[in-house]
């Protein structure tokens, strides 16, 4: 067979296999998820960071016939991609077409015959049901070398790819990340559909969220690890820098990538506000700034994704906040470790103690508070559970005062809290922070031997 027909069988392969495993498999390759931001509720339960004012974006909770351009970070980079669009938080099915990706140039601007169109099992019109997400099928990105050399794939790490779509009509609630940490862009109600475009002047509009897509893979060797970091505000990156991508997650792979190449990739599943068994139901009627508890989002937000082989967790500190019994969040942990390890035996888990809050509003900021964390921090260590520990507590908190240490505490992202008037609330730490909390992860107790 010639090379040219070969080629041309392979790409007729994965064309065909939609939203499954890719046939390339066999060839010693698999998908692997690059970027992922858990859908957390429906628009506007959250809480979104540096948030421009949606007024006029979103005058009801909907989207209106309207293009949105959504920057995102793979951790992984490679020819071939798919995205997962969701509509979980909807109450009425929602219609997407005109979609695109193509590399980020600036802003929503970008670079020139990148962009390339998505389709969905053939079709460049997807309408997903509530309580759906659904795949794309798989989209070449020509401007991706085949096999990258080191220092293509270096020049990669740090672009961005830019998800364009159009929803028909109304959507009604909107499926969304609140804190994104990035910059989006969206046009004007009722302005149509733009999404081919690769220049920005119909998209006016910015926002630091992510509306209905919560995942994207990438093809990559069989090899390849998945590290998904799963918790709160604080895995989310409240308080570090918009569009920094210094997040503790982001400071972790960095330094898998330094160590392992683009063998181990890391994505974020952290919502702000999120506990580990706090609310008892979750629905899109009755939403909670937090998202649904840990214990009932880990099939979506961790077994969904692709490739998983490690999980670094960090979350409790507002089940502490909320008053709930340490025994309860006790079980919870153990809960969200058995649903791991039946799902996938060879999971590794590491954990992370959780860092101070004295000193912050509300009852969160007690020496009463203080306590608890100081009692579930002890069992996260001593329990057995993991095949790692992390002291976050210890490299976040200064020892004479049981407090975050002062360096950490100003906010990089907003300046002074409007609620306090404090710089920093005493629970998020700042860019640095973070630095010092990615760089005390022991990299070796999340990847598997090569």
């Amino acid at each position: 067979m010639r090379a040219s027909t070969l080629r041309a069988c392979l790409l007729m392969l994965l064309f065909s296999v939609g939203i499954g495993q890719p046939a390339s498999a066999q060839f010693g390759q698999k998908w692997i998820t690059s970027w992922a931001a858990s859908v957390q509720g429906p628009y506007p339960s959250g809480s979104a960071v540096a948030q421009p004012d949606l007024e006029f974006v979103f005058p009801t909770p909907s989207a209106n016939d309207q293009t949105f351009r959504l920057i995102v970070h793979p951790d992984l980079w490679s020819r071939w991609t798919r995205i997962r669009f969701s509509n979980v938080w909807g109450t009425q099915p929602v219609t997407f077409d005109a979609a695109f990706v193509g590399l980020q140039k600036i802003g929503a601007v970008l670079q020139d015959g990148t962009n390339q169109p998505i389709t969905f099992n053939g079709s460049r019109q997807l309408t997903v049901q509530p309580g759906q997400s659904v795949w794309s099928d798989p989209v070449q990105l020509p401007f991706v070398p085949a096999t990258p050399s080191g220092v293509e794939r270096k020049f990669f790490e740090g672009r961005k790819l830019a998800v364009s779509f159009h929803v028909v009509g109304q959507s009604g609630p909107m499926t969304w990340h609140a804190k994104a940490m990035t910059t989006n862009y969206v046009s004007n109600p009722g302005s149509g559909s733009f999404g081919k475009q690769e220049d920005d002047k119909n998209l006016p509009n910015s926002t630091t969220s992510w509306y209905f897509i919560d995942a994207l893979d990438m093809l990559a060797p069989a090899e390849t690890q998945l590290v998904v970091a799963l918790g709160d505000s604080i895995t989310d990156g409240t308080s570090s820098t918009i569009n920094g991508d210094d997040r503790w997650p982001d400071v972790l792979a960095r330094r898998m990538h330094e160590k392992y190449g683009p063998y181990v990739v890391v994505v974020n599943e952290g919502i702000g506000g999120n506990q580990i068994v706090g609310p008892a139901t979750y629905t899109p009627a009755t939403p909670a700034s937090g998202g649904p508890a840990a214990v009932q989002r880990v099939g979506r937000d961790v077994l969904s994704l692709s490739g998983v082989t490690a999980v670094i967790f960090l979350d409790g500190t507002n089940d502490v906040s909320a008053g709930t019994a340490v025994s309860a969040i006790e079980a919870g942990i153990q809960n969200v470790v058995a649903q791991l390890r039946a799902a996938i035996p060879h999971i590794r888990i590491v954990a992370g103690t959780i860092t101070s809050e004295l000193g912050a509003a509300g009852f969160g900021g007690t020496p009463a508070a203080a306590a608890e964390r100081l009692t579930l921090n002890a069992y996260i260590e001593s329990s057995g559970l993991f095949n790692g520990v992390v002291d976050f507590y210890t490299v976040t908190t200064d020892p004479t005062t049981g407090q975050m240490m002062p360096q950490f505490v100003p906010n990089t992202s907003t300046g002074p809290n409007p609620a306090t008037g404090a710089v920093g609330d005493y629970i998020h730490p700042n860019r640095a922070g973070y630095l010092a909390m990615g760089y005390a992860i022991k990299l070796s107790e999340l990847v598997r031997p090569f």
